[in-house]
């Protein structure tokens, strides 16, 4: 059986919030010179050689790379033969956060309450935290700084199996136009389709938090997944939303099995900076 302590879950979470802030990862600056290779428009150039300049800017300095330095979204994958010992994994959690915050100067932009009481917690906790458990003596963080520029222009959908691939094209296409330039395209787009209302929006996120690249194991949606990234490629909306060709870098699908009268599609959108960071013990 692995032990996990929390105090090592915490010094990872302190990191992780850190280190997503200031540091992209190696495969998104790949995408992002492809990107520029593509790129037609002058303007779109314009704003991808900002955004490398940028990335490269806040590497160097250990500066965050924007100042929404998001939302702390945490997947934490625990196989059925880890013991976690010293403590609460929530509070280890959302003590990591709180440490990273503070000692990274990060922005906190977490509310107590979201309609009567809108006063700042002041460390960016608690972060939204999804367990899953899964077989073996695997543990896994995946951590994401989810800002509300994109988190804001995401939309859900509970359409009916009539709808078919058309529909889920037609709400996935409708919902990136709509978007426009709140995003900060180039984006990330995260679609989950099935299981029920309360399921669908986390199969969006969860596809978001998947390495960049990745295809669906069922070919016929990683088919869909490239032709859904052609297909917003054609939209004209460009970098930061100025025109041009790339307007998203990869679009990536979660599935479950739903009933047989509902089709829940969810699309959950991601700024250009793409703050994902992983640790593993």
């Amino acid at each position: 059986m692995k032990i996990v302590r929390v105090e090592d879950v915490e010094e990872a979470i302190r990191r992780l919030s850190m280190n997503v802030n200031y540091f992209i990862n190696e495969d998104l600056k790949e995408y992002y010179k492809n990107a520029l290779s593509r790129e037609v428009s002058d303007s779109g150039k314009e704003v991808l050689n900002q955004i490398i300049e940028n990335v490269e800017l806040a590497a160097r300095e250990q500066l965050p790379i924007c100042q929404d330095t998001g939302v702390s979204i945490v997947y934490v994958e625990i196989g059925q033969d880890v013991k976690i010992e010293g403590g609460s994994l929530y509070d280890a959690i959302n003590r990591g956060v709180s440490r990273g915050y503070k000692e990274g100067y990060l922005r906190k932009s977490v509310v107590r309450d979201p309609l009567f009481n809108r006063v700042n917690t002041g460390d960016n906790t608690p972060a939204m935290i999804h367990v899953e458990l899964v077989p073996g003596d695997v543990f896994r963080i995946t951590f994401m700084a989810k800002g509300t520029g994109a988190e804001n222009m995401s939309r859900l959908a509970m359409l009916t199996p009539a709808a078919g691939v058309k529909g889920v094209k037609e709400f996935v296409l409708k919902t990136v136009v709509e978007a426009g330039p709140n995003p900060c395209p180039p984006i990330v787009v995260g679609v989950g389709i099935g299981g029920t209302f309360d399921t669908v929006g986390w199969l969006a996120k969860k596809a978001l938090m998947r390495k960049m690249g990745s295809r669906h194991p069922d070919p016929n949606y990683a088919k869909l997944e490239l032709e859904l990234l052609e297909e917003i490629n054609k939209l004209g909306v460009g970098p930061q939303g100025l025109g041009g060709r790339v307007t998203a870098l990869d679009v990536r699908i979660e599935t479950a099995p739903c009933h047989i009268g509902a089709l829940p599609l969810a699309v959950n959108l991601d700024c250009h900076a793409h703050r994902v960071g992983r640790w593993e013990l």
